[in-house]
């Protein structure tokens, strides 16, 4: 399942729904919770059951986001997405196991879980559980703005935009929380839909620092987020020829390229970076 980017779509409109299958992104999460009135909720789960039973887009996996699996929204929610097969549920306030087998003991069981896992204080305590989670996971996700107000914050961020101190925390956590599940690392939403110059700047570093995708708000952030999360043909010929160095020299544990050092930590990234795929 590739995930670079991944489009919230508000689930009680049908119009945004279909419009977004056209946008590029490799995946679309059709919101239940914080997009979607209380009073609309409702009719929210019909559009998106409609909208997952018709005959789907090859290349772009479609999740709901469903309510809070302890709130008492969250069984409506899956009484009525599960019967239309999402690819994947995205779980929000999620508290490592706890929530996971509570979301098992509801029905669910081979449909990939992306947790949003940093919105609650606890939920940080239990990151690491997710290397032992009882569902399938498409990925371990996080979030700069329900934290904040859970503990009273004014914000998660400081004037320049940069995170504060407490949520840069929150962020590598979650980060380190993937790789050691296995999963997808996936960065946050870029709140200011406008400024794509900032958003490519931002998913750059999200890159860098070890995620492979990125949600977003808006379809015009998706085109930037997609080519921040794939690989440049100058950095895939780069990792070939590092991964056919180490296979011309099987008995070496460290070689010379273009007069750079390398060793076993370069040939498992160059590997990683190929995996990605082609655009």
């Amino acid at each position: 399942m590739r995930l670079r980017s991944l489009l919230f779509v508000p689930g009680d409109r049908p119009e945004r729904m279909a419009k977004a299958l056209g946008m590029g992104a490799d995946a679309l999460i059709l919101d239940l919770e914080d997009a979607v009135a209380p009073d609309a909720k409702p009719r929210a789960r019909e559009e998106v059951a409609r909208f997952l039973d018709q005959p789907r887009q090859p290349g772009v996996q479609l999740f709901a986001r469903i309510n809070p699996i302890d709130g008492p929204l969250a069984a409506d929610d899956l009484a009525a997405i599960l019967p239309a097969r999402p690819d994947g549920i995205v779980l929000p306030k999620a508290e490592g196991l706890v929530s996971l087998h509570a979301l098992a003991a509801r029905g669910v069981a081979h449909i990939p879980i992306l947790p949003i896992a940093t919105e609650t204080p606890m939920a940080l305590f239990r990151l690491h559980e997710y290397a032992g989670s009882p569902l399938p996971l498409a990925g371990l996700t996080w979030g700069a703005e329900d934290l904040p107000a859970a503990i009273g914050a004014v914000t998660s961020r400081e004037a320049d935009g940069g995170y504060t101190a407490p949520y840069q925390l929150a962020r590598s956590l979650t980060l380190f929380g993937a790789h050691a599940a296995g999963v997808a690392a996936i960065e946050t939403v870029y709140p200011d839909f406008a400024d794509l110059d900032g958003l490519a700047a931002y998913a750059a570093r999200g890159r860098r620092d070890g995620f492979t995708g990125m949600m977003a708000i808006h379809p015009r952030q998706v085109p930037v987020i997609n080519a921040a999360f794939t690989p440049s043909p100058e950095e895939r010929a780069r990792a070939q020829t590092i991964v056919d160095l180490f296979a011309a020299n099987p008995g070496a544990g460290v070689l010379q390229l273009n007069g750079k050092m390398l060793d076993a930590p370069h040939l498992k990234a160059a590997q990683a970076l190929l995996a990605l795929g082609h655009p």
